[in-house]
Order: C-alpha cells, then structure tokens, then sequence
C-alpha cells in the first residue's frame, strides 16, 4: 500500500488508481466523468441534495428522511414514489444491500436473479454497482426529490463511481464510520485511503461546478456511544473529505435520548466541526448537521414505537439540526413495509412542522452540556494529531491503534474496545470505563460523579450491569435501565 497522508491526492494519483476501481465490475466502464458532470449540471436544483441541505439550513428548516432500498429497479422506483407522495419524505435514500457493501458482486447478481424469479426483493437494499448507471439514473428521474446513497462500505470506491455518475448528489459514510462499527477485519490504514478516493472523487466533480454532499456516518455502534466519542469521528472523517476537496459536508449524531445531551450533542458538533474546518484552512465548506432517530432497541407495541419517533423528531427540530434520519414503527419486527415507513415519515414531519422555527432556549445545564463534550473532544482530536505527528490520517490510524480513539460495541479488531459507557441519572450517557482515551483528570471526574448520582439513587455500585441494563431499556419502555422495580411509575400507596 502507498504511503497514507492527509494530503490532497494529485489528478495523476487519482486517475491511476480509478482505472484499477473502474475494473472491479463491468459496471465500471460505463462511468464517463465528463458526460456526468453535463448530465448533473442539466438537473434541477430541487434535485441536487447538497443544495438543498444549503436553503434548508438558511431558512431554519429541518427536513425529514427515511432509509430504503429493495433489490429490483422498478420495485426501487416504487417504493422511493410512495415515500415522497405518501410520505412526505423531503430528501430520498436508497440503502445498498450487504453483499454489495462487501463488494461481493458475483453474490448481488445471484439475489438478483432470484429476487426476479420470486418476484419480491431477496436482498436488502438496492445493489447500485450491479445495476450500473443507466439504471441508477432512471430511479432518480423517476422523483422529484434528490437521492442519496446510504450503505456501510468500507471500500466503497466503486459504487461511489456509479452513484455520482447517475446523479446522485449525496453519498454517506467514511474510513472510520463504514469500517469500524461494520468490518471485522478491515484495516483503518485501507479504508481511510478507500475513502480519500471516495471524496477525492467528489473534489474533482466540485472542480468542474457540481456540488456533492458527503455525510460522515454519526450514529456509529447505535448502542449508547457517547457524544464526544461519535462528535471526534464526524470531525475527523469531515476533515480528511475537505482536505480532498469536498465543499459540502453533513456531519451526524445518534440520539442518545437525554433532551439536553442531544441538543447540546448537535450543536457542539456543528460548531466544532466548523471551528476545525476554519483552522486546517478550509473556511469555505458548507456544514449542515443530521440526527439520526433512535438507534438502539425499538418496542415491538406500534404506539409506543411511534413515541420514540415523536421524541426524535422533536429533538431533531429543538437541536436545529438541518435533517432527521427517520425510523419506523416496525423496527423491532424486521424490514418495515413502505407504508409503515410512510408512518414513521408522517409522524415525523408532523412534530417538525409544529416546532418549525422553535429552538431549545439556552440554560446552564445546555452550555455546561456543550462545553463538556467539547472539551472530551478536543482531548481526543490533539491527541490524534499529536500522534500522527500533525498529518491526521496517520494519526487516524494510530488513534485506533493506541485506544486514543475508541469505538464500544465495534465488531473490528482494529477498535481496542476497552471504553465502556453508562448512563447518569438523567439518562446521558457518560464514560463508564475510559480505556486509553485520554481525557484530562476533571473530565474523568465529571463523569465518575454523575454516576455515583445513579449509583446512590439505585442503592447498587457502578459497574457493567448498568451499561446492560440500559442496552435493553429502550425497548422495554424506559431510557433508564433501572434495576428491580425502580422503574414503576405508577402511584401505589403502602
């Protein structure tokens, strides 16, 4: 492997390596770049996601978006159609399958095939690589609203290639995001190049006038990560895009389910985002910010699922964020059927509709909040840096090596997996085990005091039966995972 840096890739770089990407599937050899930057340009601009992230975030607007994606191109159309003239959805998706994410292309043409002869969808998204294209731009000329591709690809160099091609003005994921929390054996030092070319790609399109959104994945695990934890990565991952030229960025965050973490979680995030972007010389990116709707356990009950909706999306719109990434009442049972994605939409857009323009006024208990998470932040980013000795893609990767950087719950063998989070007494999540990540001597013990609070009101000591416990409160109706009865709400006299 080349030497990783954090330095833009030359066209002669780029354009190397694209002939061995292009190669990968028969796919490849219908990407023109020239053509793709005329058809993109002859769009309208309703349709091109990063502009339309830009007028919602200057009009104070938070938009709503679903996950979707079947195996067949006109069952794809179909469902992406019900979603916007059923549901409402203000910006379209479509989720790639898993064999695709794994660059398993032989494997995609099989379901494929199968999926035809069944009749229904035998894969679990929409296999963009195989399809190509052709294909690929009749399902965005099919709706008025822009696409974006949602997956969990850790090399996803090639499907970037078609998707961009085909119009597709937004693209998720990162070196970090798509590797850690999906990959068991996929090196950060292979992925964070597989990713350079990714947004190294979407700078060449922005040279020649097309504007591309790119959107680091924020909910990482899903399964309580802390936000100064999921706030580094966005930062990191919006940092090594911007070095290659991308001018468009969405940075994301998973509800963690406390009001007040949340909204402070969002716009920490936001402006530390920009606070790096400014200092590393890229003033002139565009950062917008995306919450993503409960992650974790959904209860199986449909009302009470819709109450998790509903609490994300107001939080989403009290936090400013400039979209939401919505769920469905169906979570708990499997993949949801287009109407019960519709609901989820619905119900969603009906709460951002009523709060539209409300924000959650200032407080102490906010501003301490924000200034916790940045500063856990920027404990975890100098050490980075330091490490890498200021180029931050080798520091990316020592990070990880060292625990500096330090993912709970991660499948990969390269995340050290020895933080361990819990929640306080007011459900934000804190660090209950702090690894190698090095936070200052204060920080750990702001943290260790707000779980001695739930410690002292659960009458048991700290430990992991409470990170256990709150994994599976959710689901059951809770956000505390409180031990016995002490979850009881209702009123019983002795």
């Amino acid at each position: 492997m080349k030497n990783l840096q954090n330095k833009k890739w030359t066209e002669e770089e780029f354009f190397e390596e694209r002939k061995e990407v292009l190669a990968q599937w028969p796919t490849g050899k219908d990407v023109d770049l020239e053509e793709a930057v005329k058809y993109i340009k002859a769009l309208p601009d309703e349709k091109n996601f990063a502009k339309k992230l830009r007028w919602a975030k200057e009009n104070r607007i938070t938009l709503a978006q679903p996950r979707a994606g079947v195996a067949l191109i006109d069952e794809h159309i179909e469902l992406l159609q019900y979603l916007q003239n059923e549901g409402g959805a203000d910006l379209l998706p479509s989720t790639i399958d898993s064999y695709t994410r794994q660059n398993q292309y032989n494997e995609v043409q099989v379901g494929i095939d199968e999926s035809r002869k069944a009749g229904r969808s035998l894969l679990n998204g929409f296999p963009v690589v195989n399809h190509g294209v052709e294909a690929c731009r009749r399902v965005l000329e099919a709706v008025d609203l822009p696409l974006q591709a949602r997956h969990g690809t850790p090399d996803g160099r090639l499907l970037a290639e078609i998707i961009h091609a085909a119009g597709w003005t937004s693209n998720e994921g990162g070196g970090i995001s798509y590797n850690i929390p999906y990959a068991k054996s996929v090196s950060m030092e292979q992925t964070v190049r597989d990713w350079q070319y990714v947004d190294r790609l979407v700078g060449w399109y922005e040279e020649q006038g097309v504007e591309i959104n790119r959107e680091p994945f924020g909910p990482l695990t899903g399964t309580l990560v802390p936000p100064s934890t999921s706030n580094a990565v966005a930062i990191v991952e919006a940092l090594l895009a911007a070095e290659q030229g991308v001018k468009n960025i969405t940075v994301g965050y998973g509800q963690c389910g406390n009001v007040i973490q949340d909204v402070a979680a969002i716009r920490a995030l936001e402006e530390q985002t920009k606070e790096y972007l400014d200092l590393a010389g890229h003033s002139d990116v565009f950062v917008t910010t995306v919450f993503h709707q409960w992650m974790g356990g959904f209860p199986e009950d449909e009302s009470k699922a819709f109450g998790l909706i509903s609490l994300g999306a107001m939080t989403a719109a009290m936090s400013g964020a400039t979209k939401v990434i919505v769920k469905t009442p169906h979570e708990a049972l499997g993949i949801p059927t287009k109407e019960a994605n519709a609901h989820g939409i619905k119900d969603t857009k009906m709460v951002l509709n009523l709060l539209q323009g409300q924000r959650l006024p200032s407080s102490l208990e906010l501003k301490n909040e924000i200034d916790l998470i940045k500063a856990e932040v920027q404990c975890i980013l100098d050490a980075a840096y330091k490490v890498g000795q200021g180029d931050l893609a080798v520091g990316t990767v020592k990070a990880f090596e060292m625990g500096i950087m330090d993912i709970p719950f991660a499948p990969s063998k390269f995340n050290m997996g020895k933080t361990m989070p819990a929640r306080d007494n007011s459900g934000a999540i804190r660090y209950l085990m702090f690894g190698n990540v090095p936070f200052s001597e204060e920080i750990k013990d702001i943290n260790r005091s707000k779980l001695d609070e739930r410690a002292s009101y659960e009458k048991r000591n700290i430990g992991f039966q409470m990170t256990v416990d709150d994994i599976y409160a959710v689901g059951r109706g809770r956000l505390i995972g409180r031990p016995g009865g002490q979850n009881k709400t209702n009123y019983k006299p002795e």
